[in-house]
């Protein structure tokens, strides 16, 4: 993944030239920690276009710079600018544009660039991968702008006084020149004609939802097979695919290990793909990373994994007041106030900062599961198959405003980039439609802990197989969440929360903990252009749902894990 950043003016605009663009590369330093490696600029001042990239190198890394560009059969040019990975662009290449390109720079983005010639924006469509891009057609003063499926990567855009469009991966790159700044939708793309004659509000930019799968508007009589080990055998190719073709990369990457079961199946599938086929020019030994308060669950359990797995393994631990101290510089990166996001957050951060000091650019995790299949525990009180599945839709839905957001975030702030096998399209296609009785049975994701029970070639051991799920922020050590609160508490008085709660009236603050993050953003962000937080809250209309968003605020929390089959 890396940054990208894109202005596309008027005729309004009163700066010169090199004002224009001195100013622009100040802003698209502010996002470098996403691209370290280095950055390209393409700047039009005839046509006020200004296209950023702060680049992370993972494929082509000696010739894929960006921005890529490319001249066209009738003269003009395309400018692109891409922050994410094209899975699938050499069967595009090769299948697709019947092989009538060249791929010049080595990067899998610039497949982009001849499937526009060929096919126009309808061509987003076609991607398989994770990725926000920008699309500069010169000849037609035409602007393409796309978001991947689930949010997976990040994209904001704004509108300045002077309706002029901005465009960038975190939104801190504009905040001084928009007066309003949305999330760019995920799974959508916006066609911009006329850009640098563009004079209509932001209200007016029309998105074209491209990804509208099954499971979107599926409900409970169209689930799949009912044949437990049919679905066993299908989840397990799925994912198997999905983490290979992540497996695509030129720098040494690992996977992060918690010791759940989501991190330790993709920890187990990829050590085993190594060791079938060498993917990378690394060797076929899995390096795996986990973080924790010394002898936190999370530590013992990802310990036992690498064990059995033979990973090479990297622990490492903080302390609460090491955890304590990053919270200001964590918001900034996030660029959220939402309770579990942050709590979550911090120790995948520190970690990410070690990872990057050991030379590893690239991990694999596993986000999504948990909503693909119900896994958290409050999903225990869902009171019908229905509600359990449309439970589920809202929360992959969700999933750009919260996990995805943590992982990207918190992992590019020292530039590494996360790949996340359960958001793959064709896994997601088929999980989200397993039936309820499949995905809960006694214990969460039953499917997925039966479908990879194989005890004569086992993937994982058994304690790890059925280990109760832990949510990150209560697995890296309970007390890292109690001193949260605690330290809020002590910070804020009754009588001070009830007068917060009437300032920000806007998303009024329930506890001294939200109240306490409420106000590291507002200090760093100032909210004079504030781009909504949402947060993460159980499903609170069922009943014996606690508010508090940690897993061991639900009844059926058990500090000692049962092996259940």
């Amino acid at each position: 993944m890396c940054g990208i950043l894109g202005y596309f003016g008027n005729k309004k605009t009163k700066k010169s030239v090199l004002e224009r663009r001195n100013h622009f590369l100040k802003l698209s330093k502010k996002i470098r920690h996403r691209g370290p490696d280095w950055n390209g600029v393409y700047f039009n001042g005839n046509t006020n276009v200004f296209i950023g990239h702060e680049r992370l190198s993972i494929v082509g890394v000696e010739t894929g710079s960006q921005p890529l560009t490319t001249t066209t059969s009738t003269g003009g040019e395309l400018v692109l600018s891409v922050n994410g990975e094209i899975y699938n662009h050499k069967e595009l290449m090769s299948s697709v544009l019947h092989s009538k390109y060249i791929n010049k720079s080595g990067s899998d983005c610039e497949v982009l660039l001849y499937l526009y010639q060929e096919y126009g924006h309808t061509c987003v469509k076609m991607l398989d991968g994770i990725f926000s891009f920008i699309l500069y057609d010169t000849e037609n003063d035409s602007l393409l702008i796309a978001r991947d499926p689930i949010g997976v990567t990040s994209l904001y855009y704004g509108i300045t006084a002077d309706c002029e469009l901005m465009v960038s991966s975190e939104f801190k790159c504009l905040t001084e020149d928009c007066v309003s700044i949305n999330m760019f939708p995920p799974g959508s793309y916006t066609y911009v004609t006329n850009v640098s004659s563009r004079e209509k509000s932001l209200e007016d930019i029309n998105f074209v939802k491209y990804y509208s799968p099954s499971w979107k508007t599926s409900i409970l009589q169209e689930f799949s097979s009912n044949d437990e080990a049919k679905v066993s055998a299908e989840l397990v190719n799925r994912l198997t695919n999905a983490v290979e073709k992540r497996l695509m990369c030129d720098v040494p990457f690992g996977v992060l290990l918690s010791g759940g079961l989501d991190s330790s199946l993709i920890a187990s599938i990829t050590s085993r793909s190594l060791k079938t086929n060498e993917r990378s020019n690394f060797g076929n030994k899995l390096h795996s990373f986990s973080i924790g308060l010394p002898e936190s669950p999370d530590l013992v359990a990802a310990r036992k994994v690498a064990i059995f797995l033979g990973t090479i393994h990297h622990e490492f631990t903080f302390t609460i007041q090491e955890g304590l101290d990053v919270l200001y510089d964590l918001i900034y990166h996030l660029e959220t106030y939402d309770i579990t996001t942050i709590r979550a957050s911090t120790p995948m951060y520190l970690l990410s900062r070690k990872i990057k000091s050991l030379g590893i650019k690239m991990v694999l995790s596993g986000e999504g599961a948990d909503e693909i299949l119900g896994g958290y525990l409050y999903f225990h009180q869902a009171p019908n198959d229905n509600e359990f599945h449309e439970e589920c839709k809202r929360r992959v839905n969700m999933l750009h405003h919260f996990d995805c957001l943590r992982a990207n975030k918190s992992t590019m702030a020292w530039g590494v980039e996360i790949r996340v096998p359960f958001l793959d399209q064709s896994f997601m296609e088929y999980a989200m439609q397993v039936h309820p009785k499949f995905k809960l049975n006694k214990i969460e994701k039953y499917i997925l802990r039966k479908a990879f029970d194989t005890p004569n070639n086992p993937y994982l051991p058994d304690e790890i197989l059925w280990r109760q799920k832990e949510q990150f922020s209560d697995g890296v050590g309970y007390s890292w969440v109690d001193s949260l609160i605690d330290k809020a508490n002590k910070m804020y008085t009754d009588e001070e929360l009830l007068e917060a709660q009437k300032y920000y009236s806007d998303d009024p603050p329930k506890t001294k903990e939200a109240l306490m993050y409420r106000k590291m953003y507002s200090e760093i962000f100032t909210e004079k252009v504030k781009v909504p937080t949402v947060r993460w809250i159980p499903q609170m209309n069922w009943d014996n749902v606690s508010y508090d968003p940690s897993g061991r605020a639900q009844n059926v929390h058990s500090n000692v894990t049962e092996a259940l089959k």
